[in-house]
């Protein structure tokens, strides 16, 4: 019987992916050997790595200006690695603070250097997106995070500005267009919306590094990573094979423009049935919502242990509150259907029928 997955991370992949990933596990490429166990360096996975970088700028429609990596440590290394990559020595980097994310790469950054915290909503919880916050001269760059998913919220206008722009988009990356020439750096991990756990993409504007003046371990060089093609070490060839496959899935069906429309169908349904339904409301203000994941509360917490056999009747899973905000939340990524949105509100509604 179908589940339906609102899971915050690792998130729902299409199920034709799974079934090509599941199928190169034992015969990778006509090869009659897995994926698991050829060379990184073979012919047919390099051609796996060439694509994947390629496919990566396609979607977002740069030029050879940039570069695409893929690499481990998850989007917490990249909290280290940008300021290492970005930060001159004597320099300052802004950040604006939307939750626990950007709070723990703020915290990393301020050991590197000199770190400015432009705007915070940490004093309502982050429950909003700062806005029209100062932008001091000079600046080495400036670190958002477009989506917050513990909390719920997300930027829907970035910020116009000379400085460069560098952001985490791990839980919203290619669920929405976005100008990314507009940044100089973007990464992501990829357990959300791009594929499995293991692998983090990272997209950077080649000269706009090599300027900090530090000494850097090879292993935290993004120039090293480019020389070596995203192999300067083995990479993690399962979850870039699969992250490929679902990037190809994400084009073959109409691309961002496609996933989009569909995004927004699903937010609209979900957010429409909690302000509607008298027994939920939603936790953050309504121009910031995420469209990625809908956090809501239940106007009578006691009655949370039954709404719980409501959901779970219905094969609804991953769908219970980080422990910071409680409540829900419905993780709406890319591979998602609107089917599972739709038995979400029907279960909502029955609720309501049954104990309002």
């Amino acid at each position: 019987m179908k589940v339906h997955n609102f899971s915050a991370g690792p998130g729902i992949l299409p199920a034709d992916v799974l079934k090509q990933a599941a199928e190169a596990c034992i015969n990778f490429d006509n090869m009659n050997l897995s994926l698991l166990e050829i060379s990184h360096r073979s012919k047919n996975y390099e051609a796996v790595m060439d694509e994947s970088r390629n496919i990566i700028k396609e979607l977002f429609e740069v030029g050879d200006d940039y570069e695409v990596l893929y690499l481990g440590g998850g989007a917490s290394l990249q909290f280290a690695m940008v300021p290492l990559n970005l930060l001159s020595e004597n320099g300052t980097a802004g950040y604006v603070n939307t939750g626990v994310w950007a709070t723990k790469a703020i915290k990393e950054a301020k050991m590197l250097g000199n770190i400015n915290v432009l705007a915070s909503s940490e004093d309502k919880k982050f429950t909003y997106i700062p806005k029209n916050y100062e932008i001091p001269a000079g600046l080495d760059y400036i670190h958002l995070t477009s989506n917050n998913t513990i909390y719920g919220t997300q930027i829907k206008e970035f910020t116009q500005t000379n400085v460069p722009l560098v952001c985490d988009m791990s839980s919203d990356i290619f669920s929405r267009k976005v100008n990314a020439k507009d940044f100089t750096l973007i990464y992501a991990g990829a357990q959300k919306n791009m594929g499995p756990a293991g692998s983090t993409m990272v997209m950077v504007k080649k000269d706009a590094l090599g300027k900090t003046g530090r000494k850097l371990l090879s292993m935290l060089d993004y120039q090293v990573h480019i020389k070596g093609g995203s192999m300067y070490n083995t990479p993690p060839v399962f979850p870039i094979y699969v992250t490929l496959l679902t990037l190809k899935w994400l084009k073959a069906n109409g691309g961002i423009a496609w996933i989009e429309k569909i995004n927004q169908q699903k937010a609209d349904l979900l957010y429409n049935e909690i302000d509607r339904n008298s027994l939920f409301y939603g936790t953050v203000n309504k121009e910031d919502r995420s469209y990625m994941n809908v956090c809501f509360l239940m106007n009578k917490p006691e009655m949370e242990a039954e709404f719980d056999k409501f959901w779970k009747a219905a094969n609804i899973s991953g769908i219970r509150g980080h422990r910071d905000v409680g409540g829900y939340r419905a993780s709406l990524y890319n591979a998602l259907p609107l089917e599972s949105v739709k038995v979400l509100v029907d279960v909502m509604q029955d609720f309501e029928k049954k104990f309002a």
